[in-house]
């Protein structure tokens, strides 16, 4: 596309247009590369509004960025690429009301360290939370590793501030409708378009116990809060530029148990008993994983015996050591018969040790590529938790007839997998090969009742698979939604929805190739 030729009337921060100034900002999502057309750094949220009025009146897209860790795409693309951290970088805690006000630059990481010395924290854990920013965990209802017992960023936002698709400045709050006029017929609108379909999207609506795909159309009919529909949006409703969250204490006592399966169907029948004990974490790798890790030469801290399809890491937590080993205790009983061995821990270093074979895979990837690349294409899908067996034997079945050596691991308690394939970017139609997994994989969690995103978000990688999981009048919905918010298409075009035409990879390398 091509800019207007003149800047945002009463935009008060940096614009810039040369190439050699937005190249490092705005370029990457993980397997994806779109270089944007210019980089808006707004000072503030008037700032912000103003950027979105010239927008608007210009038909110029924007798309919001934070640290740029996202996968599937959902922050990179043509147009102006807004920097929502640089001028948002403020957080209050308010310890006596277990809240804390952010702006959406802050990270994770930061957020922790100022409700720390409080006893406080954010419970949501992504991987990347010593990167990742509060408005992109908002953007795509993330999760993480602990998601099983504190749910996803949704569940924690009790009020967001917003700059709608017009440049109006608002706000929404948990359990008050919006005052607004502008957002209140926003709103008002969607329920009337989406409430007459109330039963059907209750009866289609996949039953698994985290998504991040689509827009959140059941949890906002549930709920009546605005609030719900737009965390998890992606930037494509609205741009959030401030956040009222809910903080929790810091465990007291932690414990870990390591169960081993030599059969998959115990270790998923094991994932339904795990859950009845409130555990804070229950991961699963996969024997891709375990024979990885065992045949890698480093000691992996725990000895991975021959056979093993599948262990599981469950973590507790508790208000004493005392507490943890007796979760631990009626844990290891209830498996009885199930797991083939386990080993229960409440000592720190000791579990320590055993986490460490959970991550003692990245750096032997990156040893074993040999001028692979390692590609995130179908990392997100969640299934229910009953079908994770079914899930994890479709996706070893479609890695071995596309001939990708991958390892695969994840969030067992949300029946929530991650897939790392490597790839060789010199084998002719390597991309054509790739994209088809895309797809059949779409088909296969559609089949399972799940979605491709359970914590990272359509993007634009997933978007055109939208309709293969959901359906065409689920989707249809969701189009709804976005046309109220976002008549015009301004707001992150082709990211959830995708635009005509538009593919998995269109947006993917270039990747050099091996030497």
């Amino acid at each position: 596309m091509k800019l207007p030729d003149t800047d945002p009337n009463g935009f008060r921060g940096r614009f810039l247009r040369e190439a050699a100034a937005r190249t490092p900002f705005g370029a990457a999502s993980g397997i994806l590369r779109l270089l944007p057309d210019a980089v808006a750094v707004p000072e503030d949220a008037d700032d912000v509004a103003a950027l979105v009025r010239w927008a608007a009146e210009t038909r110029t897209p924007l798309v919001p960025r934070g640290a740029g860790t996202g996968m599937p795409g959902g922050n990179v693309g043509g147009g102006v690429s807004v920097d929502l951290v640089s001028g948002f970088r403020g957080v209050e805690v308010d310890a006596a009301a277990r809240r804390a006000r952010i702006q959406p630059g802050i990270t994770l990481a930061e957020l922790n360290a100022a409700a720390a010395p409080h006893g406080l924290r954010f419970p949501v854990d992504p991987s990347s939370g010593a990167r990742a920013t509060l408005g992109g965990l908002i953007a795509n209802n993330s999760a993480g590793s602990h998601s099983v017992r504190y749910g996803a960023t949704r569940a924690w936002v009790e009020s967001l501030e917003l700059v709608l698709a017009d440049g109006t400045r608002t706000a929404t709050e948990r359990g008050r409708a919006p005052e607004e006029p502008r957002l209140r017929a926003i709103v008002d609108r969607v329920r009337r378009e989406i409430l007459p379909h109330r039963a059907r999207i209750e009866a289609k609506w996949p039953r698994v116990r985290k998504n991040s795909s689509g827009y959140a159309i059941r949890e906002f009919l549930r709920s009546g809060d605005t609030v719900d529909l737009l965390v998890g949006s992606e930037g494509t409703l609205a741009l959030v530029t401030g956040a009222v969250v809910r903080l929790d204490p810091v465990p007291a006592a932690h414990g870990l148990a390591v169960l081993e399966f030599t059969e998959l169907e115990r270790a998923g029948e094991a994932v339904q008993t795990v859950l009845r004990h409130d555990p804070s974490t229950c991961e699963i790798l996969d024997r891709t994983f375990l024979d990885l890790v065992r045949d890698g030469g480093e000691d992996p801290g725990y000895p991975l015996r021959p056979g093993l399809e599948a262990i599981l890491l469950v973590e507790m937590e508790r208000d004493s050591v005392a507490e943890v080993e007796a979760a631990l205790a009626g844990l290891r009983a209830a498996v009885e018969g199930l797991a083939d061995r386990v080993v229960v821990s409440s000592d720190p270093a000791e579990q320590e040790r055993l986490w460490h074979v959970r991550h003692a895979a990245s750096p032997l990837i990156a040893a074993m590529a040999k001028g692979r690349v390692s590609m995130q294409f179908i990392e997100d899908g969640v299934v229910p938790v009953p079908r994770l067996p079914d899930y994890i034997r479709a996706l070893r079945a479609s890695l071995a007839g596309h001939g990708l050596q991958a390892v695969i691991f994840g969030h067992a308690g949300d029946g929530h997998l991650h897939v790392n394939p490597l790839v060789d970017v010199s084998a002719p139609g390597w991309q054509k090969r790739i994209e088809e997994m895309v797809y059949e994989i779409a088909e296969v969690v559609a089949r399972l009742g799940g979605t491709m995103a359970g914590e990272h978000g359509d993007g634009r990688l997933r978007a055109p698979v939208l309709e293969t999981v959901w359906g065409r009048e689920t989707v249809g919905l969701f189009r709804r939604v976005k046309e109220a918010f976002d008549p015009a298409g301004i707001l992150n075009p082709g990211v959830i929805l995708p635009l005509p035409g538009q593919r998995p990879l269109d947006a993917i390398g270039p990747y050099p190739l091996p030497a």
